[in-house]
């Protein structure tokens, strides 16, 4: 089983920017994490990070073609205003979990609209670290349960 994980705008700065919402762990970090969980779960894992919004695109492209299994994305700030990366997940048909550090729903009142909301299965926010490993579980559950469904 293939799982992408996306790292949106500004994210590489993690353990640099706003300690208060995002603590001190650094991306690395949060992708070790990552790829530890992975191990246990028995599954492949792929970390992407860009600041350039057309290569999120084209990585969520080359998901689609490359049939990964699950896709976990934190936009960052293009969660709120990004229809492109909005359209680009539409086309996949694997489960999609939206994943943020912190809760966006406690937060100014522009993060609490999420425009990638109506094409992702789910929404995992405010645990920090956790709230990458959380949804790497969920986006595992997911597409199990899609693999299991039978087709009609």
């Amino acid at each position: 089983m293939k799982i992408l994980v996306l790292h949106g705008i500004n994210l590489n700065t993690f353990g640099k920017r706003d300690p208060a919402h995002y603590g001190s762990v650094t991306l690395d970090e949060i992708n070790a994490s990552l790829a530890t969980l992975a191990q246990e779960l028995g599954v492949e894992l792929e970390c992407f990070q860009t600041n350039h919004e057309g290569a999120m695109c084209d990585k969520i492209h080359h998901a689609h073609s490359d049939l990964v299994d699950a896709v976990l994305i934190n936009a960052g700030a293009w969660t709120h205003y990004s229809y492109g990366i909005r359209d680009a997940l539409a086309i996949l048909s694997c489960p999609i979990v939206e994943v943020h550090m912190s809760n966006i729903h406690a937060r100014e009142s522009f993060r609490h609209v999420s425009v990638l909301s109506d094409v992702v299965r789910g929404q995992i926010c405010g645990f920090g670290v956790n709230s990458y490993l959380l949804a790497l579980r969920a986006g595992v559950s997911a597409a199990q349960e899609a693999k299991n469904k039978p087709v009609t």
